[in-house]
């Protein structure tokens, strides 16, 4: 039986059941919510259904082919093994956020139009903050607001395209863009500030690492990735995401080695690593296609490993500085061996899944004749060894023992690296099932002799580069400044400005209109009447012989009378034929 329900749907209205549940119950339910998810995904046909008819345009919000599938799977499968570790959790506000998160991306991937995906965009967008808000800290409220304000200028760009892409072409149809003009260049620039693009790349490392231990892990999954899969979809061929896509591959291992925080230097790293997806999407070939798509599954769970070993240490320690830790090895061996596990496959040693995936990208960058391309690609696959392969374990487990005797995590978080390490060395070993659910069909064979020992030697040349230098290497407790650093000044510069600058302007405009010109009118206004009133009586009582107190009680009584509007009508009538007369002779 085929079941035809937008799997976006299962977590965003889930989410929604969590405050009512209680205890375990609660737990298992979060678990088994992307379990359906993923089911729902795996027997879904391909095709468009799910059209709503909006303003004039058809909206579509279940799009299912071979891309959005492969990307539904991963997107689900971390899913599950995230809230496996997060099994311990018992804060209803990361739950929650965690399945509007995973199910607006879900959102993306299957959204037919622009317009759609521009709704779940925004979703993702405010939902993930909350991971980075619930850690409590001073630290994760200042780069959860920096984070959010970004991700809104991200998304008014994305907007902004989208608008003036639907006027020009009367189309909401969400399909490789051919046209590049200023509206698809607003549109691909929205969405290279999800895939973290330098220079607007720096919320990454700033947000993620102050998050919370299980969000870091769920962050770490889903907004790049599916800034990944909208380029694949709406950018083949753009030769420009090949520029920037190897600007992303050089630039993340840069400061990952210059970083002392171990989930700083994790972060950076999605950066490197997302630039190869970039670099493949750029080149446009089926070959590279596939590999950006087979790279981005591997990724996300390699990735995860990564941040879910340091997550365990970060829960049990409660330190997350490389000089800080050290001799981690002796108290959290399991830990150790899944980090290790996860290390090995972001550098794609072989018999683990990046050396399966990252390759494909690689073969077609040569099958292209991009020699400069292949090149700066296989210098960063050294760094990410350096950094990631051989420096977060090194430092975090094996550096000078700082007297840290935490003990193993819990059985849920070791559970859940164990799944993705089995994921990790599985893809790497047998890599078919992932290569038939790829968008194109795969004629590909990564376990070549040239290419395992070309990728061998890289390697051990990365490995001998980096305990050569070690000594260089060997962290301090310093900060590295990023483009950040522009818009937290800036931030403070421009509320300076304002603040002096118009709520001045307010000040001055106070005095002269509010309390001058407007308060003059407003008087006039107000105690017009009563002057005419007795500037044309005060003559008329002199003649009359009322004078002295007597003409002074005679203005008192006619002052109140017209303020509580009790005048003789003569009176009246007398006040009203002179502001006429005066009026006529003004005019």
């Amino acid at each position: 039986m085929i079941i035809d329900f937008p799997p976006p749907a299962i977590l965003i209205i889930g989410a929604l059941i969590v405050p009512f549940l209680k205890g375990k119950i609660k737990n298992w339910y979060v678990v088994l919510l992307p379990v359906a998810a993923f089911l729902l995904i795996w027997q879904l046909e391909l095709g468009a259904s799910w059209k709503v008819h909006f303003f004039g345009f058809n909206l579509t919000f279940l799009r299912v082919d071979k891309l959005s599938k492969v990307f539904g799977y991963i997107f689900t499968i971390n899913a599950v093994a995230a809230f496996v570790y997060a099994f311990h959790l018992k804060d209803d506000t990361q739950h929650m956020a965690a399945l509007f998160y995973m199910g607006s991306s879900l959102g993306v991937v299957f959204a037919g139009d622009v317009v759609s995906l521009y709704f779940f965009w925004e979703i993702m967008a405010v939902a993930s903050a909350f991971l980075i808000f619930a850690r409590k800290t001073e630290k994760a409220q200042a780069a959860g607001m920096r984070y959010i304000l970004v991700h809104i200028f991200g998304g008014l760009c994305l907007l902004a395209g989208i608008i003036i892409y639907i006027t020009q072409t009367g189309s909401v149809a969400f399909n490789p863009m051919t046209d590049r003009n200023w509206e698809t260049y607003l549109i691909l620039f929205g969405i290279l500030v999800n895939a973290a693009a330098p220079p607007i790349s720096a919320w990454l490392p700033d947000a993620y690492p102050e998050s919370t231990v299980t969000g870091g892990v769920i962050l770490s999954a889903y907004t790049t990735k599916t800034a990944v899969y909208t380029l694949v979809r709406g950018f083949p061929g753009w030769e420009i995401l090949i520029v920037i896509g190897c600007i992303m591959t050089i630039y993340g291992i840069i400061y990952a080695l210059l970083e002392n925080d171990m989930r700083r230097i994790l972060a950076y790293s999605i950066i490197n690593q997302v630039g190869f997806m970039v670099c493949g999407v750029g080149i446009g070939t089926m070959m590279s296609i596939n590999g950006s798509v087979a790279h981005a599954f591997c990724h996300i769970i390699y990735k995860a490993l990564l941040w879910m070993s340091a997550g365990s240490v970060l829960y049990m320690t409660g330190k997350s500085k490389c000089t800080d830790l050290g001799g981690l090895y002796k108290t959290m061996p399991l830990t150790l061996i899944f980090g290790c596990i996860g290390a090995l496959s972001i550098s794609s040693f072989p018999a683990t899944s990046g050396f399966t995936s990252k390759s494909l990208i690689i073969d077609g960058a040569i099958h292209q004749h991009l020699v400069w391309v292949w090149l700066i690609l296989e210098v960063a696959s050294a760094g990410v060894f350096l950094h990631a392969g051989i420096k977060f374990p090194y430092f975090v487990f094996f550096a000078k023992d700082k007297g840290l005797r935490p003990g193993e995590t819990n059985k849920s978080m070791l559970i859940a690296m164990g799944f993705m390490s089995f994921m990790c060395i599985f893809l790497g070993l047998y890599p078919q099932p992932l290569y038939n659910v790829l968008p194109y069909e795969v004629h590909y064979q990564a376990y070549t002799f040239n290419h395992v020992v070309a990728q061998l030697q890289l390697l051990m040349l990365s490995a001998l580069v980096f305990f050569l230098f070690l000594p260089l290497l060997k962290r301090t407790d310093t900060i590295s400044i990023d483009t950040d650093w522009f818009y937290r000044q800036g931030g403070r510069l421009f509320y300076n400005i304002m603040d002096k600058g118009l709520n001045g302007l307010n000040r001055v405009s106070d005095q002269i209109f509010v309390r001058g010109l407007a308060g003059y009118i407003g008087r006039v206004s107000r105690y017009g009447p009563e002057w005419i009133a007795i500037f044309s009586l005060v003559p008329a009582w002199i003649v009359a012989g009322i004078r002295g107190e007597k003409l002074t009680r005679r203005k008192t009584k006619i002052s109140l009378a017209l303020r509580t509007g009790t005048t003789p009508v003569g009176i009246s009538a007398a006040v009203a034929t002179t502001f006429l007369l005066i009026v006529f002779l003004l005019n």
